[in-house]
């Protein structure tokens, strides 16, 4: 069994003149101690369905409308806020994009570590401490004691972030959903945080679903990818086949935007043309036809749903395209189609 099964899950936001769908029919897995990627732009739905799984949507102005989420077998879209409370922290945790704003700005580094660990694990003050400082140096902290009185405004970025890691750890759970963690990062600062974060889910076996843009990251820290777009997920593969073998047009696009540092001359980066769709205005057929040059009549008029579309030995690749098919199902498209010079190799 998974450690989370998310299955069809649905959530609608309220806005002018009634309510959108950010998340429509989501489903994935992430079994324990895996590393699990949800890739795609900005607004697609990543962080709601993140946040959908923490129960952090709440009504009036959003609310989970559909699907189940179950962790460790138990539907935490059935439970009472006192039982989710309990699994917050405890059974899964989560990372947010902005630990500047994550963080509360009048509280000390200490007192918000050692609140979690007293709440949850009901150590005492002394011992709550104490592990504070244990937390701050397994996230590389140093002068760890001493960082307990400082308040979030007198540390870095970097250090902040490993702050937030550190209060993810603190109560051992077995999931970790990382959302955007390095995006207000420079780039020494983000390698160093993925490297950190890398390590202890390995020493802890704590699994994580990892939320970003960055295919880039990807390849160097998840097993297996989701790409979302426009509220759905397009494509699941292995990481190794999205990047050896992308079956979506939006994945191509993707890779094509990446800058490339194993080629002598890689030319200019190829964006994806156009916007994605207003969530008010979803189009009928596949919701990427807008923006895709492969796209015909078929995609106009009828949504794809997410099929097989590859197969190699004990694992599977799926894709929500309509030209990926196979010929006998109208299928268009071949991997002589696909970007093939974007092929990476993922170490």
């Amino acid at each position: 069994m998974a450690l989370l099964e998310v299955r069809d899950l649905r959530t609608e936001f309220r806005a002018a003149g009634g309510s959108v769908t950010a998340v429509d029919g989501v489903s994935f897995t992430v079994d324990a101690g895996e590393m699990v990627a949800l890739v795609g732009e900005s607004g697609c739905g990543k962080s709601a369905t993140a946040q959908s799984i923490m129960g952090l949507i709440v009504p009036p102005a959003g609310q989970v409308t559909g699907g189940q989420v179950l962790f460790e077998g138990r539907d935490l879209l059935k439970l009472r806020r006192r039982e989710l409370r309990a699994v917050r922290g405890k059974g899964i945790a989560m990372i947010f994009q902005d630990p500047m704003t994550s963080l509360n700005p009048v509280l000390t580094i200490g007192r918000q570590i050692t609140e979690a660990l007293q709440l949850h694990l009901g150590l005492s003050r002394r011992a709550a401490r104490t592990r504070a400082v244990e937390l701050l140096e397994m996230v590389r902290i140093p002068a760890a004691e001493t960082r307990l009185g400082s308040y979030p405004h007198q540390l870095s970025g970097g250090m902040r972030q490993r702050v937030m890691i550190a209060m993810a750890l603190s109560c051992d759970p077995r999931l970790i959903l990382a959302d955007e963690i390095t995006t207000a990062l420079d780039v020494t600062i983000q390698a160093q945080i993925l490297d950190l974060l890398r390590d202890l889910a390995r020493e802890t076996r704590t699994a994580v679903l990892f939320i970003t843009h960055d295919l880039g990251v990807v390849a160097g820290m998840a097993e297996r990818v989701n790409v979302m777009y426009a509220g759905q997920i397009v494509e699941r593969a292995e990481t190794v086949d999205l990047f050896h073998r992308p079956q979506m047009p939006y994945t191509w696009g993707l890779l094509g935007s990446v800058p490339r540092l194993d080629l002598v001359r890689a030319g200019r980066l190829r964006p994806i043309a156009g916007r994605p769709p207003e969530l008010s205005a979803m189009p009928a057929g596949c919701r990427f036809a807008p923006r895709c040059v492969h796209a015909r009549e078929t995609c106009q008029d009828s949504a794809p749903e997410l099929v097989l579309t590859h197969q190699v030995p004990d694992r599977g690749q799926l894709s929500r395209c309509w030209g990926m098919r196979p010929a006998s199902e109208g299928g268009w498209l071949s991997n002589e189609d696909r970007f093939a010079e974007q092929s990476v190799e993922v170490r």
